[in-house]
């Protein structure tokens, strides 16, 4: 078997597959399904300062390729996840993350500090997509200002590892990773979702209750490639890349465009034993090749 084994910033993975925030709830969900131990990190579900209800239903629609979610971070918030979730996930042999989220930098910096002392929690992983309230609802990762700007102040406070991921839904993407580097982002994740909606033709009304949502699965990998690409060319911190993987041939593409981890998200609904596969296929490919080491190949695509 080929060395897996990858580096975030301070942190040493096991291997480059992660699950993607939203996706794989906090682990426990798929117990039955996958031995949580061989996989490289688990991004647990949006968590927010205080409980949220999340958006009426419905809020997930099938599209071509595709799925549309306005699910909204229905979670429970910090307090809970430290007091019940925690305990429940602090054992497992992987790396576990909490994606942060927020509707004012405020709210950031005070659910990023409450989660400093968790041992079992080596970093969190800063959702910058959500909409500042306090800036009239424009979502903070599509500017390089308000970007750096929180940044800067979760990097303050926490103190272990911190990943920034970042939203598509901007002309220039490396633009953006550039801002968050500079403020002391150890390691970048992208995609988010792409902005999209549906509509029912007969009852002439959007399928979401929300009208727009967030678009993922195979129908953004190419836009989600380029991008990871970019940033990658762009920035010195490592890239996690996300968006569409369905299989280890995408995983690798986005190890050859520069990423040195990878989520995998709506796949997880598809078939809950996908991560497992999909590492399975990372080292055959590695051997075919004639790789010891999937370091080898990060960044590594012949333009």
């Amino acid at each position: 078997m080929a060395n897996l084994k990858v580096k975030l910033g301070k942190l040493h993975l096991k291997n480059p597959v992660m699950t993607a925030s939203g996706t794989f709830g906090y682990g426990t969900e798929y117990l039955d399904f996958v031995d949580i131990s061989r996989i490289g990190g688990i991004i647990v579900k949006g968590t927010t300062i205080r409980e949220r209800q999340g958006n009426p239903y419905p809020r997930m629609a099938e599209t071509p390729s595709g799925m549309l979610n306005a699910v909204g971070l229905q979670n429970k918030g910090v307090d809970y996840f430290i007091d019940h979730i925690y305990p429940t996930v602090k054992d497992f042999d992987t790396s576990i993350f909490v994606n942060v989220s927020g509707s004012t930098i405020e709210d950031y910096i005070i659910t990023a500090e409450k989660l400093n002392d968790l041992p079992k929690v080596p970093g969190i992983e800063l959702n910058i997509s959500c909409p500042n309230v306090k800036e009239g609802g424009m979502a903070f990762g599509t500017s390089c200002l308000s970007a750096a700007q929180v940044v800067r102040a979760v990097r303050m406070v926490y103190k272990n590892e911190l990943m920034v991921k970042l939203s598509p839904n901007v002309t220039d993407i490396a633009e953006i990773a550039l801002a968050v580097e500079s403020e002391g982002a150890d390691s970048i994740s992208l995609i988010n979702t792409l902005l999209g909606m549906a509509i029912n033709a007969e009852q002439r009304k959007p399928v979401l209750s929300t009208i727009t949502g967030g678009l993922s699965g195979p129908a953004v990998k190419p836009i989600a490639l380029r991008m990871v690409w970019q940033v990658a060319q762009a920035v010195k911190v490592p890239v996690v890349g996300m968006g569409g993987i369905m299989n280890a041939t995408d995983a690798i593409e986005f190890l050859l465009a520069g990423a040195t981890a990878i989520q995998i998200g709506t796949a997880n609904f598809i078939d809950p034993t996908v991560t497992m596969s999909v590492l399975d296929g990372i080292d055959e490919y590695l051997q075919r090749h004639n790789y010891n080491d999937v370091n080898d190949i990060i960044g590594k695509l012949e333009i």
